[in-house]
């Protein structure tokens, strides 16, 4: 008998799972957030569906808010703690944030990482 465990190179969440509520895509636009104003910031993720691992630092992995279904690339991050929660089948766990696309890049992560236009939140 085996084990199904995930590995991600990507956290995909939503608000209610911890999206970092600071993280704006029209605010973005306007005026571009930068890492450096998270530096010491620590955001913490809960229940996300399944038993994942992650990259460890200092190796990245993409941050990806999940609205509605679609996905916004919005950069890089080091995941720093997980937990599993093997009753329920969740991942949670701890994060920082170490790069934020340009709105430009944004635009272009999608293609270069992702291609499904199902979920593509900048597809016009």
């Amino acid at each position: 008998m085996g084990s199904y465990i995930e590995v991600n190179d990507t956290l995909q969440i939503t608000r209610g799972q911890g999206f970092p509520e600071q993280l704006k895509y029209e605010e973005h636009v306007k005026k571009p957030f930068k890492a450096e104003y998270f530096k010491d910031v620590v955001f913490e993720f809960k229940n996300k569906p399944g038993i994942r691992i992650f990259h460890r630092p200092p190796v990245r992995n993409f941050l990806v808010e999940n609205i509605d279904g679609k996905w916004l690339y919005w950069g890089q991050i080091h995941i720093t703690e997980v937990e599993h929660d093997y009753v329920n089948g969740t991942t949670s766990g701890k994060f920082k944030i170490i790069y934020i696309n340009t709105p430009e890049e944004m635009k272009t992560a999608f293609d270069l990482i992702d291609r499904n236009p199902d979920t593509n939140y900048l597809a016009s």
